[in-house]
C-alpha cells in the first residue's frame, strides 16, 4: 500500500512540474539582421549591410522584461541556444522609418513558439534602419 501511494505521489509531482519557456532545453532560435542606411528624412537610401553588433533581445513566455540579449556577428547572424519548448519574443530596436515616433526609434517584434525538444527555428531576416 505504501509503495503504491509513494508511486502515485511521484507521478503526480512529475506531471505537475512542467517547465516554462526559457533556458535549459536543447532547442535553438537563430536569424539574421540587415541594416538599411538612410538619410535623416528617409528619402535617400545610402546602402545596406549586415547588422554587425546589433543588439537582439529575447523574452521567455509572458515575461515583461527581456531575459537575455546577444549581439549579431559580423554577418548580422544571431542565435539563442539551449531553449525549452514554449512561447518566445525576439525584438530589436530600429530607427522609425515612418518618422512618427517621438523618440525616433521603435521595436521590431517577432513572436514564435518552439514545440520540439531539439528544434532549430530560423526566423525571417530582420531589417533595421539607420
Amino acid at each position: 500500500m505504501k509503495f503504491k501511494l509513494l508511486t502515485l505521489c511521484i507521478i503526480t509531482l512529475l506531471l505537475g512540474c512542467s517547465k516554462q519557456a526559457g533556458e535549459g532545453g536543447k532547442s535553438t532560435v537563430k536569424g539574421k539582421i540587415l541594416v538599411e542606411d538612410w538619410n535623416n528624412a528617409f528619402t535617400i537610401k545610402n546602402g545596406e549591410y549586415p547588422g554587425l553588433d546589433v543588439d537582439v533581445f529575447i523574452i521567455y513566455g509572458d515575461n515583461v522584461s527581456y531575459n537575455d540579449k546577444t549581439r549579431a556577428n559580423y554577418n548580422g547572424e544571431f542565435e539563442f541556444k539551449y531553449l525549452r519548448k514554449g512561447k518566445y519574443t525576439i525584438y530589436v530596436i530600429t530607427k522609425d522609418k515612418t518618422l512618427q515616433s517621438a523618440s525616433g526609434e521603435k521595436s521590431i517584434i517577432i513572436n514564435f513558439e518552439l514545440t520540439g525538444k531539439k528544434e532549430t527555428k530560423t526566423l525571417d531576416q530582420i531589417t533595421v534602419y539607420e
